[in-house]
């Protein structure tokens, strides 16, 4: 068995030495992490320092976020705008509620305080079919 120092990369694995298929994962990416933009204008009108160390957003601003960093840059202008509605009004119907920094949140119109990055997870609330108890 051969040891590895500080350091020292380990082999890559071969698609076909791995356990599970790489196209095997429903969910590709848990989360999604978005840049948290800070708001200048609100921090030189209250000059106050816990603006420039967190930031007030709608969770519809993160959600547009999350959608344009999930999407891709390169993603055309009309694909974006159709997720984002997607995404807002599938919120709205209660369809599912999005986990903020550990914080769960159902309503687009809730305010999250944020610093840096971050981070998104989305919860279905759809009841899903399972098999019968034996």
């Amino acid at each position: 068995m051969r040891r590895f120092g500080a350091g020292q990369r380990l082999p890559r694995e071969s698609s076909h030495e791995r356990q599970v298929p790489p196209c095997s994962s429903a969910k590709r990416r848990p989360v999604i992490r978005v840049a948290v933009p800070l708001d200048v204008g609100t921090i030189a009108a209250t000059r106050s320092e816990a603006f420039a160390l967190a930031t007030p957003l709608r969770v519809e601003e993160l959600l547009k976020l999350a959608v344009y960093e999930a999407l891709g840059s390169r993603a055309p202008q009309d694909k974006r705008e159709r997720g984002l509605r997607a995404t807002l009004a599938g919120l709205r119907a209660g369809r599912f509620v999005v986990d903020v920094d550990g914080r769960l949140f159902g309503r687009v119109d809730d305010v999250v305080l944020c610093s840096g990055t971050a981070t998104l997870r989305f919860f279905s609330t759809e009841v899903r079919h399972s098999l019968p108890l034996p």
